[in-house]
């Protein structure tokens, strides 16, 4: 009789034992969402986040979609029947200063760097770089392509050609398809007088305007440039005609009203171009929001826009966040729907406690990365890639107080990121050139975010939460699925559509 109790007992308990496994797999799929567990690197959602105390650094994880109808009130909709912007990248200065940087490194390190920054399969695959035509404040000299009166004697110099053109190509090596603009700080100086009344030469890197009569020899200057480059097999995107046009200071700077550079580009620049067959693209202005205070060159592009320009040349306008306010962005947008926006320089530096991510990340993702591209930019660059641990090499004039992207111990040859590593790597990562910017509404409570439709059949969405650990559901109309986003912390996702 115990034998048979004894193995009715074992059976009871043995089915109980298996019931309450089943149970526990389905109780634990069907609150998978609700309840996650800790998330890991694989999933139907990439996700990357940091936040500002770096306990998550560009920490990539993932996260599944759910199963269950969406009963979330912190939920963003997307809305990719609403459309914006198509989008070129983002990416960051390449400066004399920061070629010599690399270059000093070990190649494994540089090439490894490199990787981590530029490559979209083994990093953040950033997409844009800015480059100086002839020197900037961060170049290892002052210089033009052409310092010797006379067109005939541009030339490329060994800032360009020991520097500037191996960097690229190593970068061009791992991204083929990366967008290059340049940028002249300066014309050379014998094409300078001191202002256009006396005309009177002004042999000085700093200050003075183009002469009208050297027009058309300053628009060969840049088609000689980008060919330069062409011949090394570096093709240029796009080009502004100078860079803070309204800044009589720096290192090297030449001032060029609208008026002047609607004269320049419209009557020499663009018929450049197109005598020597190139498509390389022009931005106007390249300066700040507020125009430097001279009220003469408010909507400095609009006024050039005003007056006819060749669209097929002249893109748009670039901007810069020295002075002003970003919401200029959407006022030049709204008067001229047609022309694109580029915000093409940002620094940080000791005057805005540039190496305090705690305040510099939440700050410059929400002005200069979301800022600008809920403002209608098609990208974001920002300013100087790689400076070393004494903020160099730089030029006196030009910025001594200035920190890169990263910057570099000379001696160690270790790498510390700036806010702005992360504020680019973080589009970059998820918003690929010629993704859409698509339509949001929904949960916003201490949060900016935007989002994007790409080419490859994926979607992104870049959020910048500024209050309290929060989860957050994210619903593309088909699919949805939940991430707790950390406090004080930049979230990118991506993840691939999905059909009715």
């Amino acid at each position: 009789m115990k034998k048979n109790y004894l193995k009715i007992s074992i059976l009871t308990l043995t089915l109980i034992l298996i019931a309450g496994m089943a149970f526990s797999c389905e109780n634990k799929n069907n609150n998978n969402h609700e309840n996650p567990e800790p998330p890991g690197q694989q999933g139907d959602v990439t996700i990357y986040v940091t936040n500002a105390s770096r306990t998550h650094d560009f920490e990539k994880l993932a996260a599944n979609f759910s199963s269950k109808p969406n009963m979330s009130p912190s939920t963003i909709n997307i809305d990719p029947a609403v459309r914006y912007q198509t989008m070129d990248g983002f990416g960051a200065a390449l400066t004399g200063s920061s070629c010599y940087n690399l270059l000093k490194m070990p190649e494994a390190n540089r090439t490894k760097f490199l990787k981590e920054v530029f490559s979209h399969t083994e990093g953040m695959g950033y997409s844009y770089i800015r480059i100086s035509i002839g020197c900037s404040d961060f170049s290892l000299s002052e210089y033009t392509c052409c310092d010797v009166q006379g067109i005939e004697n541009f030339a490329l110099t060994a800032e360009e050609t020991d520097y500037i053109i191996p960097v690229l190509k190593a970068i061009l090596n791992i991204n083929p398809s990366i967008k290059i603009m340049g940028t002249p700080w300066t014309c050379p100086r014998w094409m300078k007088i001191n202002n256009l009344v006396d005309r009177q030469p002004f042999n000085s890197w700093t200050d003075g305007q183009l002469n009208p009569d050297y027009y058309q020899d300053y628009a060969t200057y840049f088609v000689k440039w980008i060919q330069a480059f062409a011949q090394n097999g570096i093709n240029i995107y796009s080009i502004t005609p100078q860079n803070e046009s309204l800044n009589r200071g720096n290192s090297a700077s030449l001032y060029m009203e609208w008026t002047e550079q609607r004269d320049f580009v419209n009557s020499a620049l663009v018929p450049k171009l197109k005598a020597a067959g190139l498509k390389t693209k022009i931005y106007l202005f390249d300066h700040n929001y507020n125009y430097d205070g001279i009220s003469s060159q408010n909507k400095y592009p609009a006024k050039i826009y005003a007056g006819g320009v060749d669209d097929e040349y002249v893109a748009g306008s670039a901007y810069h966040n020295y002075g002003g306010n970003r919401s200029e962005l959407l006022n030049i947008h709204n008067d001229y729907p047609n022309k694109e926006l580029l915000f093409s320089e940002a620094s940080i530096g000791t005057w805005n406690d540039g190496k305090n991510l705690s305040v510099r990340l939440i700050e410059d993702m929400r002005e200069i990365a979301l800022g600008t591209v809920n403002n209608w930019c098609v990208g974001v660059i920002v300013w100087n890639l790689m400076l070393d641990n004494e903020r160099g090499p730089n030029r006196p004039g030009g910025c001594t107080t200035c920190y890169g992207v990263v910057d570099i111990n000379t001696q160690t040859y270790a790498i510390s990121k700036n806010s702005q590593y992360y504020i680019i790597g973080h589009l970059s990562s998820v918003v690929k050139p010629g993704a859409t910017r698509i339509g949001t509404n929904g949960y916003n409570t201490d949060l900016t975010y935007s989002a994007f439709e790409n080419t490859d059949g994926t979607y992104a969405l870049v959020l910048l939460n500024t209050g309290n650990n929060k989860t957050i559901t994210i619903n593309d109309g088909v699919k949805h699925f939940s991430y707790e986003a950390p406090a004080n912390a930049v979230v990118s996702y991506q993840w691939k559509k999905l059909d009715n």
